[in-house]
């Protein structure tokens, strides 16, 4: 299995998010690019110092997002992800950026040596904050293939947070991870309704059932609910690693650290 040849591990990965300042371009792009990328860089060596399984760095500061992403955020991700990168010659990296730009994401992966995206919109229609996103999967797969990034894996948000699903109401978190699942995705990422909400653990144990690839909680997980996800294959921590718990925050040394010594005590 790919993800195990990735991380090492299927059960309990620990991906820590880089959240990078907002881009030149953006509404709140303040600092030069050399400060961006140290800054992402300053956060990359904590967790990796931390012990950390992976990372994945996004564009979050961008607010607010639009799904016509500009060839300069391509441009500066790559810059940041080529930083990181060698920042972390060794730790599995992935991107993603917002909104929804997965194809862009694919790109700066290809082109910065990273080993996954995180893709949001990947089957059935949701009504986002941004406006209404359709499914992606098959132009998004035929684009990895067009420009030889297969070795790029695709995890897929189900039910995409800070969206409405009454479009699909009646297509149950399980039937969306089966389509999920028979597009080819390489693995499933399970939120809360907001970014530091926790998911559901009855909806991860009935989607663990329902599909035989990774499943992986993306939003909520902290050092005193983290036991509720022992069966997912990994976990996309961001908020709980800020000081004060809030995603725009710096990283906390010290909460990263507590958080990998309960899970190395876990994984005994």
């Amino acid at each position: 299995m790919k993800f195990l040849e990735l991380f090492g591990r299927l059960k309990s990965v620990v991906i820590g998010m880089i959240h990078v300042k907002a881009l030149p371009g953006s509404p709140l792009g303040r600092l030069t690019m050399s400060q961006i990328v140290e800054e992402a860089c300053r956060e990359a060596d904590v967790y990796r110092e931390a012990g950390v399984d992976g990372l994945i760095v996004e564009n979050m500061h961008d607010v607010p997002y639009t799904f016509h992403v500009g060839p300069e955020v391509c441009a500066c991700m790559t810059a940041v992800c080529v930083a990181v990168r060698r920042a972390c010659p060794s730790l599995p990296l992935g991107v993603q950026i917002l909104s929804s730009a997965n194809r862009q994401a694919l790109a700066v992966a290809l082109a910065s040596g990273l080993d996954f995206v995180r893709a949001e919109g990947f089957v059935f229609s949701h009504v986002a904050d941004e406006g209404l996103l359709n499914a992606c999967a098959g132009d998004l797969l035929r684009y990895r293939r067009q420009i030889g990034a297969e070795h790029v894996q695709i995890f897929t948000d189900i039910k995409k947070k800070h969206s409405a699903h009454a479009l699909t109401s009646d297509v149950t978190t399980e039937d969306t991870a089966r389509a999920a699942q028979f597009f080819l995705s390489d693995g499933l990422i399970l939120t809360g309704a907001a970014t530091g909400d926790p998911a559901d653990p009855r909806q991860l144990r009935d989607v663990s059932r329902a599909v035989k690839i990774p499943v992986l909680i993306g939003s909520g997980v902290t050092l005193d609910n983290v036991d509720r996800y022992l069966d997912a294959s990994g976990w996309i921590i961001g908020s709980h690693f800020k000081v004060g718990g809030h995603w725009a925050d710096a990283v906390d040394p010290d909460k990263v650290k507590r958080f990998m010594e309960k899970i190395r005590h876990l994984r005994k």
